[in-house]
Formats: C-alpha cells, sequence, structure tokens
C-alpha cells in the first residue's frame, strides 16, 4: 500500500478493509473501501486536486467537512466534493479545472425540473446534525418515547468525536469523563438503538429550510431530495473551522485541524512528515499530540496570545516530547510553489502586530490551522425568521468542549419533550449550573505541591490549572481522591485516611485525561522509589530495563532512569504504565517519559526556501478574494457587505461565504468600523450546495441510481 498509511497506532486499530481501484487523471490508483476521495488521493501522494480558475494556483483539501468548496473535483464528470464523496470502485475521477460535461444535459431542461413533485412528510422533532449534542439530546427525546427523525452528513454517528483518540475531561458520571471520544460515540450512538421511537438518517444532509417551515434534506444513500416539516428543530450542527489569511494560505499541505485529525485519526492516513501547528488551543495542541501518536514529527506550534489558550495538561503533554511552544508570534507566509515547504512566523507586540526583525523560517510539509471555530447556525436563524419553532445545542448554541456540547444536547432535549407537551418535569437548575461549569474557560495555572515524601504509596496530581474533571476521583476504589462535587473544576486532593492507604492499583494514573498523574511508590526502597508514569505510545517503543528519559511536568529531563515494568489495566488497556526507578529527591517531580528524544526539523534542500510566494493572503477560497482587496474597500468608505459582493465576488462561491463571512468581518473590525455600522448579506436557501436535479427529484444520468 501508499507509504501515507498509517499501519501501526497506540490507540486506533487497523482494520482490514477491501482494497479497490479507481483512476486518477487516467492513472490506476488503490483505495480503501468506503473511504473519502480526498483520503484515498493524499495516502496515494497526491494533495493537489485542481487549479483556481482565476489564476491557476493549486487547490487541495482544508476542512475535509464539506464546509468549504476547495476540494472540488470531477467524478464520472460530475463536480462533487473530494472530502464527502466516497471513492467507487472502477471510479474515474480528475480535477475540476474547467467546466464538466454538460453535453448529458436533457435537451429540454424546463421540463425536467417541472417533473418534479415533493411528499412533505411530518416529524414532531428535527434534530440535524448526530455529534455529541444531537446525539444526547436524541437520547434524551428517546427515553420519553418522543417520535424524532435525527440526520447527519457523515456515515456514521458522532460528530468530531470520532476523530479524538484522548480521554475526556468533565464528569464521569455525566459525560463519560475518563472514556476516550471514539469510544464514547460508540457508546452513545449503540444506546440510541434502544429507543424506536428515533429514526437516524445517515448521509443526509439538510440543506434548505423554506418559509412554510419545510426542511429539505438530500439523501446522498438514495441520491435523493426528502422535505421534512417538523413541528420543533434542534439545530446540533456543531461549527467549522476559522480560516486565516496570510500569504500562501491556500496551499495544498495546509489543513484545517478537524481536516487533519479526520485524515489521522478516522481515515489512518498520515498527510505529513514535518507538521507546524497555528493556535494554541485545545483543538491546536490535542492534534499536535494526535499528531505524534501517528509518527509525524512536529517541528513548532505557535500561537498570538502571551499563553497558549487550551488546558496546560494538553500543553505539557507536547512539552514533553520537546515540541517548540512559541507564544506571542505570528504566521506571516507559507512558501512553497505547489506545496508548502515552509512558514515565515515572528514576534508580535501587544497589539499582536508584527515585530520587524524578529522573522524566521520553519521547514514543513503541513501546516494545521486551529485559530477557532464559528458556529454552523444557518438552520437556527433561519428558523427564527420563518417561525418555526427551534432549539439550539453544542458548538451551533456556543462553542464549548465536547463534554459541555453533551449536556447541552440533554437539557435541549428535556426541553424540547416540554415544549411538545409531554409531561416531564422542568430542566433542574443543578443541570444548568453544571452546563455552565463544563463551559467555563481554564483557570490560572497554579504551583505544584511536589515536596519530598516518603514511606508509603501516593499519587502526585501534576494538573495546575482548574478545569472541569473528576475520573481520578470517580475511579479511586478507596475513595482517597477528593474533587468537590459541586463544582469539579476545582483540583483533586489526595486524602489519605488512617485506616486506609494507597494500594498502588495505578487506576488514576491510567484514567486521567490530562495524562498527569503519576504514582509513586517508596515502600521497597526510600532511596530509589517506583514511579508509575502514565505513556500512549506504542509498548514496541519500551521495554523492561531501557533506561529512559523522564521529564518534569514541563518537559525538562530529570534524568534517564531503567524501566522496572510495562504494563496495562484491562479497563484501560490502551493506556501503558511505565514503572521506573528513580532518585527519592526527583520521584515525586517525575511527571512524563520523553520516548522520542528531540524532534528535529527535516534538513531543508537546496531549493526549499523561496524567495517569493506566488498566491496572496487569500480571505475567500472560492473566488480568491485577497485580504488586500477587501481592505482597500472599506477604507474607501464601503460599509455593506452586498457592496463588497458586488465589487469582488467575495461570499458568491459555491460554499455561500461560509468561510470569508467572518473574516470579512474581522477586517471590518481591525479598521475600527463597529459591526453595527456594517450591513450584512442576506442568507438565503440552500444553505449547502446541491445538484438542481436532486433538487428536481431525479437522480443524475451516470450516477449508480
Amino acid at each position: 500500500m501508499p507509504l501515507n498509511r498509517i499501519e501501526s497506532h497506540p490507540i486506533l486499530p487497523i482494520p482490514e478493509k477491501e482494497t479497490l481501484e479507481f483512476t486518477w487523471q487516467g492513472q490506476k490508483l488503490t483505495a480503501k473501501k468506503d473511504e473519502t476521495i480526498a483520503s484515498a488521493l493524499i495516502a496515494n501522494g497526491i494533495d493537489i486536486f485542481g487549479h483556481h480558475p482565476k489564476d491557476g494556483s493549486p487547490l487541495g483539501l482544508f476542512c475535509a467537512n464539506g464546509q468549504c468548496s476547495q476540494c472540488l473535483v470531477l467524478l464520472e464528470g460530475r463536480p462533487v466534493k473530494a472530502c464527502m464523496t466516497p471513492v467507487r470502485a472502477a471510479a474515474s475521477i480528475c480535477p475540476a479545472d474547467g467546466l464538466p460535461d454538460i453535453s448529458r444535459l436533457p435537451a429540454d431542461p424546463i421540463s425536467f425540473i417541472a417533473e418534479a413533485t415533493q411528499e412533505v412528510k411530518d416529524v414532531p422533532v428535527l434534530i440535524i446534525g448526530g455529534g455529541p449534542a444531537g446525539l444526547s439530546a436524541a437520547l434524551e427525546l428517546g427515553q420519553l418515547g418522543v417520535q424524532t427523525l435525527l440526520v447527519d452528513d457523515k456515515s456514521r454517528l458522532g460528530g468530531k468525536l470520532v476523530l479524538q483518540t484522548h480521554r475526556f475531561f468533565g464528569s464521569s458520571h455525566a459525560v463519560h469523563a475518563g472514556t476516550r471520544g471514539i469510544d464514547i460515540a460508540g457508546k452513545l450512538a449503540d444506546e440510541l438503538t434502544q429507543y424506536p421511537s428515533v429514526e437516524v438518517g445517515l448521509n443526509t444532509t439538510a440543506v434548505a429550510l423554506y418559509e412554510d417551515q419545510v426542511v429539505g434534506l438530500w439523501d446522498a444513500n438514495e441520491d435523493r431530495y426528502l422535505t421534512v416539516r417538523p413541528q420543533v428543530l434542534l439545530v446540533a450542527t456543531g461549527a467549522r473551522e476559522r480560516s486565516l489569511p496570510f500569504k500562501g494560505n491556500t496551499l495544498p499541505g495546509i489543513y484545517g485541524a478537524g481536516a487533519f485529525q479526520t485524515l489521522v485519526n478516522r481515515d489512518l492516513v498520515r498527510p505529513a512528515k514535518d507538521l507546524f501547528i497555528v493556535g494554541g488551543g485545545n483543538v491546536g495542541l490535542i492534534a499536535g499530540y494526535h499528531a505524534l501518536q501517528a509518527g509525524i514529527n512536529v517541528v513548532g506550534l505557535m500561537e498570538a496570545m502571551p499563553q497558549c489558550g487550551g488546558y496546560k495538561v494538553h500543553e505539557d503533554k507536547l512539552a514533553r516530547f520537546n515540541v517548540p511552544i512559541l507564544t506571542s508570534h505570528t504566521i506571516l507566509e507559507a512558501k512553497g510553489k505547489d506545496h508548502v515547504s515552509s512558514v515565515v512566523i515572528a514576534k508580535v507586540d501587544e497589539r499582536f502586530k508584527p515585530i520587524p526583525g524578529t522573522e524566521s523560517e520553519v521547514a514543513c510539509d503541513c501546516v494545521l490551522i486551529a485559530v477557532g471555530l464559528n458556529p454552523v447556525d444557518e438552520f437556527l436563524f433561519k428558523a427564527q425568521e420563518v417561525g418555526l419553532p427551534v432549539y439550539a445545542a453544542g458548538d451551533a448554541a456556543e462553542i464549548a468542549e465536547a463534554s459541555a456540547a453533551m449536556f447541552s444536547g440533554k437539557i435541549k432535549g428535556r426541553e424540547i419533550a416540554r415544549h411538545l407537551g409531554w409531561d416531564t418535569p422542568e430542566t433542574p437548575k443543578d443541570w444548568l449550573t453544571f452546563e455552565s461549569i463544563l463551559k467555563s474557560r481554564p483557570g490560572d495555572v497554579l504551583g505544584l505541591d511536589e515536596g519530598l515524601r516518603s514511606g508509603k504509596a501516593f499519587p502526585i496530581m501534576h494538573c495546575r490549572q482548574e478545569i472541569p474533571c473528576d475520573p481520578c476521583a470517580s475511579v479511586c476504589p478507596k475513595d482517597l481522591i477528593r474533587i468537590d462535587p459541586q463544582d469539579i473544576r476545582h483540583l483533586p486532593e489526595f486524602c489519605e485516611l488512617d485506616d486506609k492507604n494507597c494500594i498502588a492499583c495505578e487506576r488514576c494514573v491510567a484514567v486521567c485525561p490530562g495524562l498527569a498523574i503519576t504514582l509513586v511508590d517508596f515502600r521497597r526502597n526510600q532511596a530509589e522509589p517506583f514511579v508509575s508514569i502514565p505513556l500512549e505510545f506504542s509498548p514496541d517503543l519500551i521495554q523492561v530495563g531501557d533506561r529512559v528519559p523522564v521529564t518534569d511536568v514541563d518537559g525538562q529531563v530529570l534524568g534517564r532512569f531503567p524501566v522496572d515494568r510495562v504494563r496495562s489495566l484491562r479497563e484501560f488497556s490502551r493506556t501503558l504504565i511505565v514503572r521506573v526507578k528513580v532518585p527519592a529527591e526527583l520521584a515525586t517531580h517525575a511527571a512524563g517519559i520523553q520516548i522520542i528524544s528531540a524532534w528535529e526539523p527535516s534538513a531543508a534542500e537546496s531549493d526549499h526556501f523561496l524567495g517569493e510566494t506566488p498566491q496572496e493572503n487569500i480571505v475567500c477560497r472560492c473566488e480568491h478574494i485577497s485580504a488586500d482587496e477587501i481592505r482597500a474597500l472599506v477604507r474607501a468608505g464601503v460599509r455593506d457587505i452586498n457592496q463588497i459582493k458586488a465589487e469582488t465576488k467575495a461570499t458568491m462561491g459555491a460554499c455561500g461565504g461560509k468561510t470569508c463571512l467572518s473574516l470579512i468581518k474581522k477586517i471590518f473590525r481591525e479598521e475600527g468600523v463597529p459591526l453595527e455600522a456594517v450591513t450584512d448579506p442576506p442568507v438565503r436557501p440552500v444553505f449547502v450546495e446541491t445538484p438542481l436535479s436532486i433538487l428536481a427529484g431525479k437522480a443524475q444520468e451516470g450516477s449508480e441510481k
């Protein structure tokens, strides 16, 4: 198979899948059954999917979620999004350069469209989105027996949960904290099958909401258009990646974080050797750790703020592997001709302006953009406009962690049932309080108590930031780890009792989502106690008798110490617990193991660093409109985005402004124009690009139907 496939992973199984052949520009290639065209191409080392008609610049994958149109290709002459369309055996695929073949259109297209008839199906509740929020709402409604239709545009339920290999934070009891996201997705989906009142439509995209309160759905399984009229709509559509305007920002090899995780964790495709990350929130930090697990070299992570905004425990995990974390920095340029080959970064001042003379260049073949998310909320606002009762949950309502999305979905399910007249209690006030705790931002970074102790076994909590998390307290068989049950943001405490001692079961070590608990055991040797350290890498990388570099919580190597034992607990089988023998004075400071001594960028080839990038800082990816063009109009006095559309065609591309509208508003703010003074463009259905033949109720010629 191609070299770009991941053949072993410490967390994910490598399934045996049928291999099929397809052609790309006439060249025979292989793919895995059911994978998307985009993943199949990248697995074969192809990341240029086409060229932009305006300037001929290369185009490739960016969002992998159907939210932009940068990955458009022609499948048997039909334009499709490579990130959303499964590859078919013997399919002929080519770049969408130029116009598709329209020779097969009916001679009389008017009569073709006139054939369309559509029966509207009435449903009490329609949920758009099968991620953590939508699933939790459906479960709440299913338990009550409320007839519900849940649709999702993917082939399996779970949303972004299916991309998350790490254990989740939050409450063990309420939102499956301590369980990996991929496993939570399976648990919720399996539980939903117990409730016959909930109908699930996979590979089904909600594309429009009309004035008569009818929602249009595209069922890709049957390649047909459906219409439903819900009594209540729940929008649980999640969020879309924010783009970032900088020179060369549309080069192939520059991905949104979700796209990168989709390739690595869902499709087991390795899209890079040397990764550079822009953004130090949880998304960027977690994606960096996922990259390390997939064997990808992380050459740096950059954050514009003075400190990373994500959980400190996620940052600490990267620090243990010597990943350079550069705060108060910005990206100026991505260099490359047909693929990114390096980035130019610079320090920023207190106003986030680049400081001249601080520029530096970092070699990389992949850039991950993790600069925040925007709610996918078109259906919410349209429903409000047409008077359809509507609720929103998860990121569609407020950007937060997936644990908060699960709980908000549960609350909205209860509220919807009450709206429909079901005899169910009001939402308890403590639910609302708990939801606000799950949505809270991380607290200040506090000092650690790592004083020398002796005589017994005890856990050391290296978490030093108040975040909502309680798995360590819930898993201790002796109830010796305490967290305030009223506010699980408080740091855990080890509370040894006279009649109860730590039995060194190591369950707290294995369950901690931040890998931030070690266990120190002085019982056998007061001078050189054992320290049990969690590790989520292949057991082939570490053996009993090895001397491994042990780090403190900040990634500083304390020394190389012998491995006494490597094991995993049955309940937490994909987390290794490595026991090392450490000098007593260092035992409570030991926090991690640096399996790979250092990450170093690949040596640059002679033509690696380019003097100039033949691309602009693109805001509108569909029409290739630069930030400079938008800024010039704003400075000329334009305050109506409709006028910007007329002048430049920005927001008029296939994606309908999904990636550029927020950037245009950001430019207004940067130019000192309050958004209250800016006129928004109208948002009309259809919200998602849909073939006219589908809307007409007739399958296209050449499709499998």
